[in-house]
């Protein structure tokens, strides 16, 4: 590693790289939705061929599927997920510095200013919200307003900013929403995979397309039970990404990165789960509220990058 990297040059990596794995997830789902077509249509004709027009079909409805309900999550998620979290709106006189630090990293960033909300926990912690620019909402813990100072803040607030202004949070929504659609099709596709069907397959079919539709009935079971674990790692990998881009971008903003990084530490120390978090939000935070990861963490288990790791690329960003 170089002795300092250009936050910018890092911004533009890590978008390219999230586009990447959007794009592999969507080739996933349209896998999984080729293989429901293909085993609809070997049901039909008592043998699976290898090209199925109703697997090109279903591979085409996957996607529409996807796009439909990323739309409705668009419309309405962000509501929801305040809702779940007990985020309360929050006036300038409430809580004054937030308030200002706010203003100015919405001018430093050029986002329209976001609303501002408090949750009241002692748990430290923040995330952002908002599938538009100019409709955002930055919510912070009452733990973490009464733990850090301004520069801290600033650091946080610069980083939820960012995700606003990188439209992480619509990103997340339509992977979120395609890793569900694909774990629902996979099981879908297991119950249906029964070896009493896929006897009765074999039993209908000549010696030569036995042979065949065993082996792609192998393959389809094998896409059913991988497929999910694959987009989820997938999903936690869009995750990880979004949040050094975030990081990055933070730095940009305020030209300061040790508020940010004296704000991870205090954070890493004490993130805590708390009523409204779970596990379909918990990749929203700043820090994972719910589990802590290291290093060590298995890719497919973590939603946030290390702490460490993510203090040592701020120290070596330079602009």
């Amino acid at each position: 590693m170089s002795a300092t990297t250009d936050f910018v040059a890092a911004q533009k990596r890590n978008r390219r790289n999230t586009t990447l794995l959007l794009v592999l997830l969507t080739a996933l789902a349209a896998a999984v939705g080729y293989g429901v077509g293909l085993l609809v249509e070997g049901e039909s004709s008592g043998a699976l061929p290898l090209f199925s027009p109703v697997g090109v079909a279903a591979a085409a409805l996957m996607a529409v599927a996807s796009i439909g309900w990323s739309a409705i999550s668009l419309a309405v998620g962000d509501r929801m997920v305040l809702a779940m979290a007990g985020a309360k709106e929050i006036e300038k006189a409430d809580a004054p510095q937030l308030y200002n630090v706010v203003e100015e990293i919405a001018i430093a960033s050029g986002v329209p200013m976001p609303k501002v909300m408090v949750l009241e926990t002692d748990a430290l912690n923040a995330f952002a919200t908002g599938n538009r620019v100019g409709h955002g909402t930055i919510a912070v813990t009452r733990g973490l307003l009464d733990t850090l100072d301004r520069n801290e803040l600033q650091g946080v607030v610069a980083h939820e900013m960012a995700h606003l202004a990188n439209l992480d949070t619509r990103y997340m929504v339509v992977v979120g929403v395609t890793v569900g659609l694909i774990a629902l099709v996979c099981d879908m596709l297991l119950r249906t995979l029964n070896w009493g069907g896929s006897a009765r397959n074999r039993s209908r079919s000549g010696d030569g397309k036995s042979s065949g539709g065993g082996i792609l009935i192998v393959i389809l079971i094998v896409v059913a039970i991988f497929a999910p674990l694959a987009a989820k790692a997938v999903q936690f990998a869009v995750s990880r990404q979004r949040e050094y881009l975030a990081d990055a971008t933070s730095v940009q903003f305020t030209r300061n990165p040790e508020g940010l990084i004296s704000a991870l530490g205090k954070l890493a120390a004490k993130a805590a789960p708390f009523p409204g978090v779970s596990h379909a939000t918990q990749h929203l935070f700043i820090v994972n509220p719910v589990q802590h990861f290291t290093k060590d963490t298995p890719a497919l288990l973590a939603t946030h990058p290390d702490i460490e790791d993510r203090i040592a690329r701020l120290r070596n960003l330079g602009g």
